[in-house]
């Protein structure tokens, strides 16, 4: 079976595995929730995600790896985790 988001950058068999558990099974879903929305659905559903899995959503969206994001990019990714959804 093909799955849309093992393909793209940074989300391997367990990323995508609780992706689609939380009920996001499309690359146009990821996009749609952002790379917040998709990291409070996985830790809603009880999954133990580190914030690295935040940051491979960002780096998936973006087309590049976690690693290569700016430490601005990934305050706000914080930031916005850290406000009321």
């Amino acid at each position: 079976m093909h799955d849309e988001l093992q393909t793209l950058k940074n989300l391997g068999k367990t990323s995508a595995q609780w992706l689609h558990a939380s009920g996001i099974h499309t690359a146009t879903e990821l996009r749609q929730l952002g790379a917040v929305g998709a990291y409070r659905a996985v830790k809603r559903r009880g999954f133990g995600a580190s914030k690295v899995l935040l940051y491979a959503i960002e780096g998936a969206l973006r087309d590049i790896h976690w690693k290569d994001l700016p430490e601005t990019l990934k305050r706000e990714l914080n930031e916005a985790l850290n406000k009321s959804p």
